[in-house]
């Protein structure tokens, strides 16, 4: 699992509940591609499209993106409707959040499956 976003911010039970999880430390610079990375994001990050295409940089092809925004009323929180169209501009299908902290939610972003014949 890569992470990227770290910041003094960030909810550092949850980070040590992932690495638990996981067994192992998050990758912060990948030699390989990765199953998953954690992005945490602020609106004064700047542009979120942006942000998930680099995340996209190291992530394996059934890899899939964990989105982590702040909380409506929290600082940094991020409008709906700009994770809805940086998703689209970065090609992933956003699914709908889910509280994972007390001050951070998770979007899970993937790559939309191909049409079938």
């Amino acid at each position: 699992m890569q992470e990227l976003g770290w910041d003094s911010d960030v909810d550092e039970e949850l980070r040590d509940g992932l690495i638990e999880a996981v067994g192992d430390d998050f990758v912060y610079e990948a030699v390989e591609a990765v199953d998953v990375v954690l992005l945490w994001w602020r609106a004064e990050d700047g542009d979120l499209g942006d942000g998930l295409v680099d995340a996209l940089t190291d992530l394996g092809s059934r890899g899939y993106i964990w989105l982590l925004t702040p909380k409506v009323g929290r600082s940094g929180y991020v409008d709906p409707t700009d994770l809805s169209e940086a998703a689209l501009t970065a090609g992933l299908a956003l699914a709908n959040p889910a509280s994972v902290a007390p001050d951070w939610q998770a979007h899970k972003l993937v790559r939309p499956k191909g049409s079938r014949r």
